[in-house]
C-alpha cells in the first residue's frame, strides 16, 4: 500500500495539515507545527500561509478516519 497525504480531521488544531504532514513523513506533529508557525512569522504569513489554504482545498480527508461531514466543518 503506497502512502497517501491527507488531512487528519481527528487530529487537527486548524485544518489538519500539520498533522497530515506529519503523518506522511513519519515525525512528530508538534514539530512540524512549529516549524510551520515559525515559517508564519518569517515569512509575514502571506507565502506559507497562502500554500496552507491551498492545501485545505487540495488534500483530501483520511478516509480510515470515522468522522461524519458537519465534524470536518467544525
Amino acid at each position: 500500500m503506497s502512502k497517501q497525504l491527507t488531512r487528519l480531521p481527528n487530529d487537527k488544531i486548524i485544518f489538519g495539515i500539520c498533522s497530515g504532514l506529519a503523518q506522511y513523513f513519519g515525525i512528530d506533529k508538534t514539530v512540524v507545527r512549529i516549524i510551520m508557525v515559525l515559517l508564519l512569522i518569517f515569512t509575514g504569513f502571506f507565502p506559507v500561509g497562502l500554500i496552507y489554504i491551498i492545501a485545505y482545498f487540495i488534500m483530501p480527508v483520511d478516509s480510515s478516519s470515522n468522522i461524519s461531514n458537519s465534524d470536518i466543518i467544525k
